[in-house]
């Protein structure tokens, strides 16, 4: 990860309900949510919601996956471990491997892919 890719991911979760999207998706794991059920979890409107989940899916958080007429979206660990990555690659006195433990418990589901290899965003 990079700077300016670390910025649009903390930009993209320094508002609430973007916030709330995220912790939402970590919670259903590899199952995730369609956008529809997002919404009425949280109490957002379907267009208020669809802006906010394409917020987190430019920024890289969040992977949609077409089902029919819906997407599923799912939380992207291997896009948050990258930044938490990136956020502690000068911790403990520049020996970020000692953070290595910390990291390795981020890795709680893989992000699946659709059968031709592009993930709806």
């Amino acid at each position: 990860m990079n700077k300016r890719d670390a910025i649009a991911a903390l930009n993209a979760l320094a508002q609430e309900t973007r916030l709330d999207v995220f912790r939402l998706l970590i919670r259903a794991g590899r199952e995730g949510m369609c956008a529809g059920e997002i919404a009425a979890a949280l109490g957002v409107r379907q267009n208020t919601m669809s802006a906010n989940l394409s917020v987190l899916a430019a920024a890289g958080l969040i992977r949609g996956q077409r089902q029919g007429r819906s997407i599923r979206y799912r939380a992207d660990i291997a896009a948050m471990r990258s930044l938490i990555a990136y956020l502690l690659e000068d911790c403990c006195g520049g020996k970020a491997g000692e953070c290595a433990p910390l990291l390795d418990t981020l890795i709680c589901f893989p992000a699946p892919h659709e059968d031709n290899g592009n993930p709806a965003s």
